[in-house]
């Protein structure tokens, strides 16, 4: 029973620490919903729903006294709603895969320079590459990539969210700029008229 609460204890104290990482960068990293419900990859949703509710009873404002628990409790509700949602998971996996592929192809260059490696991972016949994969320096390294990739992505996100807005801002400041050109113009033809008389010889 004391193991379960120092297990309990430890992913509290580093869910709130990874929460205050997040709020403290400035580049507003993107939330990766397994990591901060520290969870594996393939976890499925039942899994998500269990460790949810259990880190939720854990960080609740009402029941945790530390500063961020508010932040944490929001953040965990995140997590939660972009794995429960089908579209939100399929996107995260994506990125999951194509850090998984960034790695591997790093792997293989340092193989190709590491001829002793090279020789062990065709004797292995790719068991070698599979127990690598499942190494805590792997998961390790996966879990940061993924981090990087879906920072970037929202980066990416954000900026062509601004671009989007300058452009309407630009287009509808245009608009706003024929108008009022019409409107003059408009005044212009009606004056023009009013003083017809006087024109007329």
């Amino acid at each position: 029973m004391g193991d379960v609460k120092v297990d309990d204890d430890a992913i509290l104290k580093s869910f709130l620490a990874e929460v205050g990482e997040v709020e403290r960068d400035n580049r507003s990293r993107q939330l990766n919903p397994f990591e901060h419900l520290n969870l594996s990859f393939d976890s499925s949703t039942d899994d998500v729903k269990r460790q949810y509710r259990k880190i939720s009873l854990m960080v609740h404002p009402d029941k945790c006294k530390h500063p961020q628990a508010q932040e944490a409790f929001g953040a965990l509700a995140k997590a939660q709603q972009l794995l429960l949602n089908d579209q939100e998971r399929d996107y995260i996996l994506t990125q999951v895969q194509a850090a998984k592929e960034e790695l591997k192809m790093k792997r293989k260059k340092q193989l190709k320079k590491d001829t002793a490696s090279k020789i062990k991972s065709l004797v292995d016949e790719g068991k070698h590459e599979q127990i690598y994969e499942q190494s805590e320096e792997f998961q390790k390294e996966l879990k940061l990539k993924v981090r990087e990739i879906l920072t970037d992505q929202e980066w990416r996100r954000r900026k062509m969210a601004m671009r989007i807005s300058e452009e309407e801002g630009r287009l509808k400041k245009d608009e706003e700029e024929q108008k009022e050109i019409r409107k003059k113009k408009r005044e212009h033809e009606e004056q023009w008229e009013g003083t017809r008389e006087n024109r007329v010889y």
